[in-house]
């Protein structure tokens, strides 16, 4: 029971140390987007995820500004990214995507933002408990807490892999249905030739006859 108790009392001092903003945007044809957050603790740790899921060749230019307009990253035909850096400054962040590229290929990316505080809590001291009794459990909670992160990333990545290969199945049997098509046409055309140039030897052997 109390365990249970000094877990919730943890998890509930965690959750406002992070926050965070995933969505899975539809980026039309020569459309700039860009997504702001606000960073209020200086040496705040910032984690930008994203992958095209759809459309075009899967890539996209991203840019990453900080305040006053500054450049922190930047990227050209990108497929997706994954990056954590420190703010250095207070103030309100941006995260851009860039289709001006394409001229008809709309394009859907899937993208995070994270802001995280350096500062760990502290977990609230219960009676009865050792201080090594809460150590241990803090630190615990925290790994479990970055093993379920890796395998969210990893979530993410297969499916950013699952949905490129069923785009590219997709468009592999577009293809073959076109050639069938086309081959089938090529087919009737070429039997109606023929019968076209039997009927004109036919013809003009009759033709000679008389």
């Amino acid at each position: 029971m109390k365990f249970s108790l000094l877990s919730c009392s943890l998890l509930a001092c965690l959750s406002p140390l992070v926050s965070a903003t995933a969505l899975t945007y539809k980026l039309a044809a020569n459309e700039k987007a860009c997504f702001f957050t606000n960073v209020e603790n200086k040496g705040a740790k910032l984690a930008f995820y994203f992958a095209v899921q759809a459309g075009g060749s899967f890539d996209v230019d991203y840019e990453v500004g900080g305040p006053g307009d500054k450049i922190i990253m930047d990227g050209k035909k990108e497929r997706q990214g994954d990056f954590v850096f420190t703010a250095s400054e207070t103030g309100e962040y941006r995260f851009c995507f860039n289709n001006e590229m394409s001229t008809f290929a709309e394009k859907f990316v899937d993208f995070e933002i994270a802001v995280e505080n350096e500062q760990r809590a502290s977990i609230p001291s219960k009676q009865g408990t050792s201080p090594e009794q809460t150590s241990a459990l803090e630190e615990s909670i925290f790994k479990i807490s970055g093993l379920l992160s890796t395998i969210t990333r990893n979530q993410k990545y297969f499916r950013t892999r699952e949905n490129r290969n069923f785009s590219t199945v997709r468009s592999t049997e577009r293809r073959i249905f076109n050639f069938s098509v086309m081959e089938s046409l090529m087919m009737v055309c070429m039997a109606g030739l023929q019968v076209f140039i039997v009927r004109f030897f036919f013809q003009g052997a009759r033709k000679g006859y008389v």
